[in-house]
C-alpha cells in the first residue's frame, strides 16, 4: 500500500491544528489495520508518536521494527486486565485505563508508566470508559498508585457529523479535568480527544493529543474514502 499522500495530509492537519488551537498538540498516527510500512512512512514524514488499539498487534509490529528507534508507542484501545502485564516497557502512554482493576494490574508490572483515565463522557453503552461521575474518585486513586503516572483524561465522541454533539463531549471532558483539579487537587494536563472525523472540534475545545488514522493514511481496506 502506498502512503505517498501522507506528508501532504499531515501538513493540512498541522495547518488546521494551528488555526484552531493555541495549545501544543501531539499528533498520534494510528496504525491499527496497517502494516509496519505505514509506521515507517509516518516516521519518514516526521511523526514519532504511533498509536495501536490492540496490545498483541502492537507487539507484532514492535518486533518487526526491532531495528527502528525513536518511536513513542501509544496504546489507545481498550485494555483487558489479562493483557496488562504485556504493556510496561512497550508503551510510552496508555490512553485507555478505565477501571481501578486495570490500573492495579498495570501497577504490579510497571515503573513510572504514563497513563490516562478514559471517560465515557457521552455515556455510550458500546464504548469503554468510566462514567463521568466516577472519574473524580478514580483519578484520585490511580494518581496514588506508586508505579503509574496519571497525566490526563481521554474520551471518544459519538460517531456523528453533528459538531454540537462533538463539542459537548469534548467540552465535557475539559470541564471534568478542571473539576478534578479544583476538587481533588490532581492536575491532569493531557486531554486525548479527537480522531480523523472530529479532531478539529477537539482541538478547538482544548485537546492536547489527537489520534489520527484515516486523516493521515487514507482509508483502510473495506472503508469508504472520507
Amino acid at each position: 500500500m502506498s502512503f505517498e499522500a501522507l506528508p501532504q495530509r499531515l501538513a493540512q492537519v498541522r495547518v488546521e491544528v494551528a488555526r484552531l488551537g493555541s495549545q501544543p498538540v501531539t499528533i498520534v498516527a494510528v496504525t491499527k489495520g496497517f502494516g509496519s510500512d505505514a509506521i515507517r512512512a509516518a516516521l519518514a514524514a516526521g511523526l514519532t508518536d504511533i498509536g495501536e488499539n490492540r496490545v498483541q498487534e502492537a507487539v507484532r509490529k514492535q518486533d518487526a521494527l526491532g531495528d527502528v528507534t525513536g518511536i513513542r508507542w501509544h496504546l489507545i484501545g481498550h485494555l483487558q486486565r489479562n493483557k496488562a502485564r504485556l504493556v510496561p516497557g512497550r508503551f510510552e502512554l496508555v490512553h485507555s485505563v478505565d477501571s481501578l482493576d486495570v490500573a492495579h494490574e498495570l501497577n504490579k508490572h510497571a515503573a513510572g508508566l504514563r497513563v490516562l483515565l478514559q471517560v465515557n463522557v457521552a455515556r455510550e453503552p458500546q464504548k469503554s470508559g468510566c462514567p463521568p461521575e466516577e472519574a473524580r474518585a478514580l483519578a484520585r486513586r490511580i494518581a496514588a498508585l506508586g508505579n503509574l503516572r496519571l497525566e490526563g483524561l481521554m474520551t471518544l465522541a459519538p460517531f456523528t457529523d453533528d459538531v454540537d454533539v462533538q463539542r459537548r463531549t469534548f467540552r465535557g471532558l475539559r470541564v471534568l479535568r478542571d473539576t478534578i483539579k479544583e476538587e481533588e487537587g490532581v492536575w491532569l494536563p493531557t486531554l486525548s480527544m479527537g480522531m480523523s472525523g472530529d479532531y478539529a472540534t477537539a482541538v478547538a475545545e482544548g485537546a492536547t493529543v489527537i489520534r489520527l488514522g484515516t486523516a493521515l493514511f487514507g482509508p483502510r481496506t473495506g472503508e469508504e474514502a472520507p
